[in-house]
């Protein structure tokens, strides 16, 4: 399952998105240090199904939208200096080792300081913490490194070793690629045998954008003041209100309002017995989805894994005809599959045995055979057809 991890300072509003994107039950307080051990909880990402397009009846979707499952990790709050151990220190730097990619939720609003503290609205420039987890990441890793270094540039003198390969296994646990080595050492432009201090917390801070891609939420935008917004736009953030999310899911699991997960709107029931002031709440956040497509909690979750991690949603059935599985189910399954993935990939996906097995593939939509080589598309329908079962 992929896995996002939401991260940054503390009181910014990371318990709030991973309750609203979870409705888990998660402690939410106005002081640092809320989350102490990380949270896990299952949310998920919005896709169109394609059962309205081909006319058949999917009991796996809502309204057409399929919504597809993730893992997603809150974790503690990080302070300046968290590398040298500085609050939950290393704990938090380590939860983010099992993230796919991670969400750095800022506070837009500018009402906690650096170290995570409420203050006035206002009185906090945001952008300075920005690139502050990036830092606070690259140095983590620099740290991992330097232990490692004294051997390894000692190793590196005989001839059959390679100091890219064993970077690679110094850094397995985080996911880093051979291929992302090579890339980190080619922007330093220098010979890492010969590379400064300098040179290799470079080399660092390019190994932590490859291995664990970030998506800026500009969380508590419905309170920012407008030159903050302006000001933020140049990072391409996604403006979020996660208070305002998770107040829209619980109303609308009450039954009190319509609203699916990333929808730009929502319709209260006749019948809701709203207050007044809660009325009023609700209409400041349709204004705010209003201003910004939405309240950024669904909107980020779906860049995340669909722009930064690139993934697809490839349907497999066993009846190419009818769209079903052996049991009758309609496009009972939807997979997150990397762009470029093949029908072989999809067939281990599904099943070792079933990848071990696999001859060919047939393309639902078209009726038509494809190579295992084929690139597979997002929305794909695929049947597998395999010698294993």
């Amino acid at each position: 399952m992929i896995t996002l991890a939401i991260a940054g300072k503390p009181n910014c509003g990371k318990s709030t998105f991973f309750k609203a994107a979870t409705l888990a039950h998660v402690e939410i307080a106005n002081y640092p240090f809320t989350t102490i051990d990380a949270n896990h909880g299952v949310a998920y990402v919005r896709a169109t199904c394609p059962c309205r397009e081909l006319e058949v009846a999917c009991p796996h979707c809502r309204n057409g939208v399929r919504f597809i499952p993730i893992g997603l990790i809150d974790v503690a709050g990080l302070v300046p200096e968290a590398h040298k151990g500085r609050g939950l220190g290393n704990q938090f730097l380590d939860n983010l080792r099992q993230a796919d990619a991670i969400l750095h939720v800022v506070d837009a609003s500018g009402g906690t300081d650096a170290e995570g503290n409420p203050v006035d609205v206002g009185s906090h420039n945001p952008e300075g913490d920005i690139a502050f987890l990036r830092y606070e990441m690259t140095m983590w890793v620099y740290g991992i490194l330097g232990k490692h270094w004294p051997k390894l540039q000692r190793q590196a003198q005989q001839r059959d070793f390679s100091l890219l390969l064993a970077i690679v296994d110094v850094f397995a646990g985080l996911g880093v690629t051979l291929e992302d080595v090579k890339a980190a050492e080619a922007a330093i432009d220098t010979d890492l045998r010969q590379a400064s201090e300098e040179a290799l917390i470079t080399f660092c801070g390019h190994l932590v954008a490859a291995s664990k891609p970030m998506e800026i939420v500009a969380n508590k935008a419905d309170l920012a003041p407008a030159e903050f917004l302006e000001n933020l736009k140049q990072y391409g953030v996604i403006f979020s209100s996660a208070a305002g999310e998770l107040a829209l899911r619980m109303a609308a699991e009450g039954k009190y309002l319509h609203y699916l997960p990333g929808d730009t709107e929502f319709t209260i029931n006749s019948d809701a017995p709203f207050t007044a002031a809660q009325r009023a709440g609700i209409m400041k956040i349709a204004d705010f989805m209003k201003q910004f497509g939405g309240t950024g909690v669904q909107q980020a979750l779906d860049r995340a894994v669909f722009d930064l991690l690139d993934m697809i949603v490839v349907y497999p059935v066993e009846d190419e005809h009818k769209l079903t599985d052996g049991q009758g189910r309609v496009l009972p399954d939807a997979f997150l599959m990397k762009r470029g993935s093949t029908p072989h990939d999809l067939a281990y996906q599904v099943h070792t045995d079933i990848g071990d097995g696999f001859l060919y593939a047939i393309d639902a939509r078209k009726n038509m055979r494809i190579k295992e080589t084929h690139e597979l598309q997002h929305g794909d329908i695929i049947k597998i057809v395999s010698v294993r079962k």
